[in-house]
């Protein structure tokens, strides 16, 4: 595909908004080249990896370099809530002589736009931060190291930029939450998420575009 199907391709995917539902805010990005992950792509670069240990999906993009790979992964709010979390994983290798900046894109859920959630140590916070913080101890994707809190783009920092270094790689998770009622499709093969996620981050002056279908997206509660 070359760059100006990739741009008409970002364009289509990234612009979500609706006449049907004004309430829903435009997902979108201004860019000259994007990468862009889908199912049954014949493109150089895209391509579907195995866990070795679980079997899980790892998706993955590469340019120039630039590996990127995204995992994906659900979990419950809380018995009493019916939204969901996501939490997103990527890893950014840099296989160049130089360094690269990587920063955080978007994510939307089925057209809704869905911001990444303040997450991180609670600790020493006041009761006003405690309440809207998200503390990875307790959340399951980050329990079973599905995902790691070592980097994270969070709500009070979603515009931190993140700095590799040549020859090394780093792994950002983010967490989202679900705005759907009834994110889950339960049947007698078991739940997944309905509908279809969609993210991207950039690396230098290029999106790594994700999308995730719902039954890709792996539950990792307990």
């Amino acid at each position: 595909m070359n760059s100006t199907h990739r741009l008409a391709l970002a364009t289509l995917l990234l612009t979500l908004s609706t006449s049907a539902q004004d309430d829903i805010p435009t997902f979108k990005t201004q860019t000259k080249s994007a990468l862009i992950w889908e199912e049954n792509s014949s493109d150089h670069g895209v391509s579907t990896l195995r866990d070795p240990l679980t079997g899980n999906e790892i998706h993955k993009l590469s340019y120039g370099g630039i590996e990127v790979s995204s995992r994906l992964g659900y979990e419950k709010v809380s018995p009493d809530q019916a939204g969901k979390l996501l939490t997103f994983v990527t890893t950014v290798a840099n296989n160049t002589e130089s360094n690269v900046a990587v920063r955080y894109g978007g994510a939307s859920v089925e057209g809704h736009v869905t911001p990444p959630l303040a997450v991180g140590p609670i600790k020493n916070l006041n009761s006003r931060d405690h309440q809207a913080t998200w503390d990875p101890t307790k959340l399951s994707c980050f329990k079973t190291r599905f995902a790691s809190s070592e980097m994270l783009f969070s709500a009070s920092s979603s515009t931190q930029v993140f700095t590799i270094r040549p020859k090394t790689a780093v792994t950002i998770s983010f967490v989202t939450k679900d705005p759907r009622e009834t994110p889950v499709l339960c049947s007698m093969d078991g739940c997944h998420v309905k509908g279809t996620v969609r993210y991207y981050i950039t690396v230098d002056h290029r999106d790594y575009v994700f999308v995730w279908p719902g039954r890709s997206i792996i539950y990792c509660g307990d």
